[in-house]
């Protein structure tokens, strides 16, 4: 049985073929177990990510591995662009692991257990919120890192109005201000949005009850009060 992005099999279903049951992971096991490492991995800010064919056990991500290919991660990739690469490598682990246990030359490696393990925990709606108190960088991966799905959100006080908007894409840069955290204002038709050490250009956004648009296409209609900031 081959098992890919599913939940848990009962041991009466992995157990049953003669063979094995193994599963496809889309991260550099035994780094980042768990529902979502694609976008942790981003997140992280990791450099290489990659995917891992392991045999099945009681435990979650942890039975002895397989085989494993290894990618680069773009500095501006996002988890869509870099869960479709992921994809076409694992469907060629996916059939070479097949070669190997035809031909019974499989020699897994048991997966090591240190301190230093990264998990992919499952996303919900505390881990997906822009903190602004952050640094430009990690607010920027983190972006980057739930885009295009579950994306990151944040609350946007324009005014009288606090809007709940999702931001699909931005870009950053570092730079020394003496602006409150989460003050945004208008440049190159962009949101500027003021961090602990820069800035946040916002260059992609949804407000509520809206479609997503490119920044630039929401300000020709949209008025940004004095005083704007993102919470």
């Amino acid at each position: 049985i081959i098992v890919v992005a599913f939940r848990m099999l009962p041991k009466k279903v992995w157990d049953f073929p003669e063979l094995g049951t193994f599963n496809l992971h889309a991260s550099l096991l035994p780094q980042y177990r768990g529902a979502a490492p694609i976008n942790w991995a981003i997140i992280n800010g990791e450099e290489k990510t990659g995917v891992t064919t392991f045999f099945i056990d009681e435990k979650i991500d942890t039975g002895a591995i397989i085989d494993k290919q290894e990618i680069d991660i773009n500095p501006k990739e996002n988890a869509g662009s870099l869960h479709d690469k992921l994809m076409h490598l694992g469907a060629d682990l996916v059939v070479n692991t097949l070669e190997s246990i035809a031909k019974d030359e499989v020699k897994t490696i048991n997966q090591d257990q240190h301190d230093n393990l990264k998990t992919a925990y499952k996303l919900n709606n505390e881990n997906t919120k822009v903190d602004w108190q952050q640094p430009s960088k990690t607010i920027f991966n983190l972006i980057r890192g739930l885009s295009p799905y579950p994306v990151a959100w944040t609350y946007f006080n324009n005014g009288e109005k606090q809007l709940r908007c999702k931001v699909y894409s931005a870009d950053y840069s570092i730079e020394k201000h003496e602006l409150p955290i989460g003050n945004v204002a208008v440049e190159e038709k962009k949101l500027k949005v003021a961090t602990s050490d820069g800035f946040i250009f916002i260059e992609e956004i949804q407000l509520p009850g809206k479609r997503k648009l490119a920044t630039k296409d929401l300000l020709n209609g949209f008025s940004l009060e004095e005083n704007a900031k993102m919470l």
